[in-house]
């Protein structure tokens, strides 16, 4: 049985809580997917059909591609012809102002002829037309043709090159052929400028009565698809018509009303996809991680980062933002690797990918091209404890699902289409790739937030100049040489039977800091006095054993993780301060001895490192002791001690096999040697 499997019996309420989890997830993810009953399919003219076959299931008009209906609106805007009031009454007004003017004129250098000649252009003026210069230029910008002029019930057309503007008008009343005898100075003398005035005036709801006249001829539609009818099949290359067509049914499909049938067979659907996958991921826990199920900290983690990334992709697809290629769905395996195991992290990548590909239109690419992701960044990264690690993995990542995405277009014939390769989604898959370096910086807010320690800050709390442990190498440098070495023979016991090396080796360095509260009272920073010799037997102990408690109090003034305390609290377990306890119990043969006087308050070790580092933390003090160090007794010494653990019961807790243990001596036995063996004495030189 797995380590991280250990059966146990499950209550009501934790199952009560399971199912609860379960459900929520399910709504909210339900809450989150795109609403709608109509698949919107990607396609490109001059491209084949990725899709399979397609056959109508109801019948809807074809509609003309937008580029075509502007064509022909473009077209029978020609024909549009708006309407202008004519106003009469604007010329017998200026006209009767002119032959008032130039009578009075005539005595004072102005011809007498000019009155009929001004009068004649004035009129032809305002028959033709005068409009006022915004509504010129607009029937320009349209190239209107023609426009209608109406007063009272009749009307007639007229072009719009016709008519005039009062800029025009001015500049047609100053022209003169005869400039003899119509001289230019004497026409400015008589400020014809002032008789001209717009006489048309644009009638709004006319022209907008012509105008729906004329878009009314516009045919939107070029056909009709009936029931059964094959719309497109799987390789067919997409041409005008087809694109015309399958943009019709989209929007047909968009603008059908759900009956409530049909809305519940399509929330039926969803809801049972999601609950399967999720059904799954709960059974994996059960199955292979009970362990995990009994915390809540990873429960946490793996819900909200599959949570995450789905609801992320729903929001995209919905929203029709941008693609979903541009996600780094890669930090999730990264993150969960980094803080569980590799199997976890694949199982809740896999269906993380399965739930966002519920909403893609060509799902297969997008699951073959994100589980390969997936395992290239899980084998990539077996501990993340360097920076350079995940940029590593980062571009290891990027660069398989740039291969694999390259790979499936060539088995789909991209390169033969009219359109090549599709940039833009490996120019996303780059994005994605560097978007992936901030599962660097967000390592810190997820071990605040779900209380989890990663290898990089494990990596940064082994600095020897760390104030704690530089304190613990000034003031008590006896137990910070014995925390060394205690580090080193748990590392390497831990390579050995496969345990986190990292981790026991900086819980070994910090599992002594209490220490520092009274660092004369142990012997390895004695130096010939002890002042035990002046105490008794019980106070001594009490002094000892209260190095646990000072150490997890210094853990807390120093913020230390919740995982080093878990060593400075379990590194002795409930086991005895023997010395003590046998001092005493030969001192006073015949008086009842309290037992929890001498007694640690542990707990007992509940990890496999908490339990290495219990052996290595009594060896490496026991070694100390030896009057000689030999194989024969450093061998016993390490079969006694652990054979002693075993029998007091402190590993029953804690997921090691007999198999790891018979190792762990084995490594013990040799590091124990390589550290005491005899050097060679050196000869001397011989007179």
């Amino acid at each position: 049985m797995s380590r991280y499997n250990r059966q146990r019996k499950i209550s009501k309420k934790e199952y009560l809580y399971r199912i609860s989890g379960l459900i929520a997830m399910i709504v909210i993810l339900t809450i989150f997917l795109p609403k709608g009953s109509y698949n919107k399919y990607e396609y490109k003219v001059g491209e084949p059909w990725d899709g399979a076959q397609l056959i109508a299931q109801d019948s809807f008009p074809v509609y003309k591609s937008e580029a075509q209906l502007k064509r022909e609106g473009d077209s029978l805007r020609n024909y549009y012809e708006p309407y202008f009031e004519y106003k009469d009454v604007v010329y017998e007004k200026q006209a009767a102002q002119m032959k008032e003017a130039l009578r009075s004129m005539v005595g004072e250098g102005i011809p007498f002829y000019y009155l009929p000649h001004l009068l004649e252009k004035l009129r032809h003026l305002y028959a033709q037309g005068i409009v006022e210069a915004e509504d010129y230029e607009l029937l320009k910008r349209e190239n209107t043709r023609q426009v209608w002029l109406y007063e009272n019930n009749e009307s007639q057309p007229r072009y719009v090159k016709q008519l005039f503007t009062e800029k025009t008008a001015y500049e047609y009343m100053m022209a003169e052929v005869d400039s003899t005898r119509y001289n230019h100075n004497k026409l400015m003398r008589c400020g014809l400028e002032r008789f001209i005035q717009p006489n048309l005036v644009y009638d709004a709801e006319k022209s907008l009565q012509q105008r729906q006249e004329v878009d009314a001829q516009l045919v939107p539609y070029i056909g009709q698809v009936q029931v059964g009818q094959k719309l497109v099949d799987h390789g067919q290359i997409v041409d005008e018509y087809t694109y015309c067509v399958l943009q019709s049914l989209e929007r047909f499909q968009q603008s059908r009303s759900m009956s409530n049938k049909e809305r519940l067979l399509l929330l039926g659907g969803q809801v049972t996809y999601i609950a399967i996958l999720m059904i799954l991921l709960l059974f994996y826990f059960e199955q292979f991680r009970s362990d995990y199920l009994a915390n809540p900290r990873t429960v946490m983690l793996v819900i909200s980062q599959c949570l995450l990334f789905p609801i992320i992709t729903f929001i995209l697809k919905s929203h029709g933002l941008m693609s979903v290629y541009v996600i780094p769905y890669c930090i999730l395996p990264i993150f969960i690797r980094v803080f569980m195991d590799s199997r976890t992290a694949f199982i809740a990548h896999a269906l993380s990918i399965l739930t966002c590909a519920m909403v893609l239109n060509h799902p297969y690419e997008f699951i073959v091209t994100q589980l390969v992701a997936g395992l290239v960044a899980i084998y990539s990264l077996r501990q993340l404890s360097q920076r350079s690690e995940l940029v590593r993995a980062a571009a290891l990542v990027t660069v398989a699902a740039l291969v694999t995405y390259f790979c499936i277009e060539l088995l789909h014939g991209s390169p033969y289409n009219s359109n090549g390769f599709d940039k833009w989604t490996y120019i996303y898959i780059l994005v994605a790739g560097v978007l992936s370096l901030l599962s660097y910086t967000l390592l810190m807010p997820i071990e605040r937030i779900f209380g989890f320690t990663s290898n990089v800050t494990l990596v940064e709390l082994s600095n020897i100049n760390n104030t704690i442990l530089r304190r613990l190498s000034e003031e008590a440098p006896g137990t910070f040489q014995h925390s060394m070495q205690v580090a080193n023979l748990a590392a390497e016991v831990a390579n050995s039977i496969g345990a986190k090396s990292q981790l026991v080796r900086t819980g070994a360095l910090y599992h002594d800091i209490g220490k520092l509260e009274n660092p004369v009272f142990f012997t390895e920073n004695q130096s010939g006095t002890n002042p035990h010799d002046n105490l008794p037997y019980e106070q001594s102990a009490q002094i000892i054993i209260q190095h646990v408690k000072n150490g997890l109090r210094l853990a807390d003034k120093y913020q230390l993780p919740s995982v080093i305390k878990e060593f400075i609290s379990t590194h002795h377990g409930q086991s005895m301060a023997k010395y003590f306890y046998v001092s005493y119990k030969n001192a006073f043969p015949d008086k009842e001895v309290d037992e929890r006087v001498f007694t640690y308050p542990g707990p007992n070790p509940t990890t496999l490192e908490q339990a290495i580092l219990m052996m290595a933390d009594s060896i490496e003090a026991a070694s100390r002791s030896l009057s000689e160090y030999t194989e024969e007794s450093l061998n016993s010494m390490v079969d006694r001690i652990i054979d002693d653990q075993i029998t007091g019961g402190y590993f029953s807790q804690c997921p090691i096999s007999f198999l790891e243990i018979a190792e762990a001596k084995e490594v013990f036995k040799t590091k124990l040697r390589t550290m005491y063996h005899t050097r060679i004495q050196y000869p001397e030189l011989s007179k």
